[in-house]
């Protein structure tokens, strides 16, 4: 009887948290798909009229929509691949003892605390400027012509200011992994014969592989939500050429005043993470059982 008592009174205590968060995520949903059945333009606001599916329908039709999701299945897949490789590279570094440890992964995690606007000022004004950034400067030294990265290369360009925010991350959910490996096993291999390589693919990557499907996860429902880099260095464009489905988002709604437009933009987004985060939830299920 205690314990039944306990559980209410548990069951109570959780519910005003459970209200407020209800109340949090379902009234802006709901708001969203009620916008996106209605003519709502921000420069005639109060004379919006119901519109049915026609905004998805201009939503889809848009000629920037399937390039926005090329680009952020470019975007997502290009900055996991930096972020695990490079995250395992680091964490095998940064695992070896060595002098001043704790300083470098201090360095290495620092990237993680600088905000997305201030990260991609940095790179835009001091390292990939065609004029006086870092890489041009090293152009010159060696002769060559500087790059006008976000003009030659806009995508290229997002992905690796994102992929050195979330390097960070990737690094310490991996080193945590491979430092829970049974050294006993690395040494029996080593004294049996095997090389490096051998005991990184029978050994190490086995090890890490439940961290690696735990940083794809993560990272690919914050990637998919990128947007504070694009307009900073960017835009979106040239054209299209580095605009993702949230970009698109607020190019629709904010810049074209279409708040219908864009809520049925916000809507499909939110049914396409839907979708990819089931998918991934059952991905790390298999994974992990």
């Amino acid at each position: 009887m205690a314990t039944r008592q306990t559980q209410g009174i548990a069951r109570w205590m959780r519910m005003p948290a459970i209200v407020l968060l209800l109340i949090w995520m379902v009234v802006p949903l709901a708001m969203t798909i009620y916008f996106s059945f209605r003519n709502y333009n921000l420069l005639s606001p109060g004379q919006g009229s119901w519109a049915g599916w026609f905004n998805y329908v201009y939503f889809y039709t848009d000629p920037a929509f399937f390039q926005s999701i090329w680009n952020t299945l470019v975007l997502v897949v290009g900055v996991l691949i930096i972020t695990v490789i490079g995250g395992i590279a680091i964490a095998m570094l940064i695992d070896r003892p060595m002098w001043g440890q704790g300083i470098v992964r201090i360095l290495v995690i620092s990237p993680f605390f600088v905000m997305p606007p201030v990260a991609a000022l940095i790179w835009k004004n001091m390292l990939m400027h065609p004029g006086y950034g870092v890489f041009a400067d090293i152009a010159k030294f060696f002769g060559a012509q500087p790059v006008d990265w976000f003009a030659a290369y806009p995508l290229f360009s997002i992905i690796l200011i994102v992929a050195w925010q979330w390097l960070p991350f990737a690094t310490l959910i991996l080193l945590t992994s491979l430092q829970s490996l049974d050294g006993e096993q690395m040494e029996a291999a080593e004294m049996d014969g095997a090389g490096f390589w051998s005991r990184f693919w029978y050994l190490t990557l086995p090890h890490m592989a439940r961290a690696i499907t735990v940083v794809v996860l993560i990272q690919t429902i914050f990637l998919l939500a990128v947007y504070a880099e694009i307009l900073v260095t960017t835009n979106g464009g040239p054209g299209y050429a580095s605009t993702n489905l949230v970009f698109l988002i607020y190019r629709v709604a904010r810049l074209g005043f279409d708040v219908g437009g864009g809520a049925a933009g916000g809507v499909i987004a939110v049914v396409l993470a839907n979708i990819v985060a089931i998918f991934l939830m059952r991905a790390v299920g298999r994974n992990l059982d």
